[in-house]
């Protein structure tokens, strides 16, 4: 199934890395942890409609390394993978 985004949305791929203990041990993403605050962008809507009537283009593009505030994103699960759909306002940050 594919996803395409309306207006100032985007469809983030969770990012969790696993953690590793000062012994050695990794502790896999799965283990109850905090919701993850970064992501890889998979989709973008094409950009915000104005009061004016104009487009506003996305800041953000498919590929970018993202991150977003932890609460604001949406939890969505397709095709048995799960997604987070948030608006370009929840995204603070581009890792370069």
């Amino acid at each position: 199934m594919k996803i395409k985004p309306l207006a100032d949305h985007i469809l983030i791929e969770p990012i969790s890395e696993g953690e590793k203990t000062e012994s050695g041990i990794i502790i896999p993403e799965t283990a109850d942890k905090e919701r993850p605050e970064q992501g890889l962008v998979v989709a973008v809507g094409p950009g915000k409609m104005l009061d004016s009537g104009e487009h506003r283009p996305m800041s953000i593009k498919k590929g970018d390394k993202v991150i977003f505030s932890k609460y604001g994103p949406t939890e969505i699960s397709v095709d048995g993978r799960e997604y987070l759909m948030a608006r370009e306002d929840d995204v603070m940050a581009i890792i370069e």
